[in-house]
């Protein structure tokens, strides 16, 4: 009986000895990964706060934010509010020191006709600072289709329209696709294109008549539009304009409306992007401008965007 006993003893105590041993390993590993995800989440709510912070550092420099405007080192971004003709638009004024910070991305990151996704969704994924929708290459079988220098398209398309050409030093130019093969843009180191139009803006004076317009859109539109400034330094200066439109509070802009808006903010060179539905701008993780589709404020969803970040 007492050997028993002995035996009884010793198995209770080893049990406790690996009960206790338990405990540490638990407390040592699981523990330990619990704060880990604490110290995740944490970093995430801190990068969600108000956008109206004031000041930041990281590896861009110091970073100044508020509601209408971003800097850092590299990047400078102003977001001003207008009126005319009884619509509202809205002036994206960007200065960058490398022509890399001016960059377009493609729907779920795929090239191919009809994928789509909002403009603020792949701002979000690609965490842009500032972004407008592109040309909306989907939704076409011709023309030249250049993004961040690689060709995915070659098919020249028979409109009379230009294309917008950026160069890898961050300068815009203009090109007839039946005057030139894709392979010759790469070649010359053009690294996006558009193909969209028409050109608004070219050597400083108005491209467009009263009467021209975008196929068989309705004059008064939202629009969306990019444009240079050529500074005498050699700086990269681009302006944005997105306006509203097709609602009772916002009529749109026809395109020689936009292009005098343009020319008034003293760029060379503007050309039109894809515009109603699609005219978004989207800027320190909200959408701006009111986009309008069949009729209420919401995003359409494109297939390619513009966006200024990192």
């Amino acid at each position: 009986m007492n050997f028993l006993k002995k035996h009884f003893y010793a198995l209770l105590f080893s049990i406790a000895i690996m009960s206790a041993n338990s405990y540490v390993l638990l407390k040592t590993f699981v523990l330990s990964e619990a704060m880990v995800s604490v110290a995740d989440a944490t970093g995430t709510n801190q990068s969600s706060v108000s956008l109206t912070a004031d000041t930041t550092s990281n590896d861009t420099g110091s970073v100044t934010r508020t509601d209408t405007s971003y800097s850092d080192d590299n990047i400078s971004i102003n977001i001003t509010t207008g009126q005319t003709s009884d619509t509202t638009y809205y002036v994206a004024d960007i200065k960058l020191t490398d022509a890399s910070y001016l960059k377009t991305a493609l729907a779920n990151d795929t090239y191919g006709t009809n994928v789509t996704e909002k403009t603020s969704s792949q701002a979000e994924r690609l965490g842009a600072i500032f972004a407008i929708n592109g040309d909306y290459y989907g939704a076409n079988s011709t023309g030249y289709v250049i993004k961040n220098g690689v060709l995915y398209r070659d098919t020249a398309r028979s409109s009379d329209y230009e294309d917008l050409v950026v160069y890898s030093d961050g300068t815009f130019g203009t090109i007839s696709e039946n005057e030139t093969t894709a392979q010759e843009l790469i070649d010359s180191g053009v690294v996006q294109t558009f193909a969209f139009g028409p050109t608004l803006v070219k050597d400083g004076q108005i491209a467009v008549s009263t009467s021209d317009e975008v196929g068989r859109a309705m004059a008064d539109n939202p629009r969306t539009a990019i444009g240079i400034i050529e500074e005498d330094d050699g700086s990269l200066h681009y302006i944005v304009i997105v306006s509203d439109g097709r609602t009772n509070e916002s009529s749109g802009l026809t395109l020689y409306e936009m292009a005098e808006l343009m020319q008034s903010y003293g760029v060379t060179t503007a050309y039109n992007l894809d515009g109603g539905g699609s005219s978004t701008m989207y800027f320190n993780g909200q959408v701006v401008n009111n986009p309008t589709t069949n009729g209420n404020i919401s995003e359409r969803a494109v297939s390619d965007i513009v966006y200024i970040g990192y």
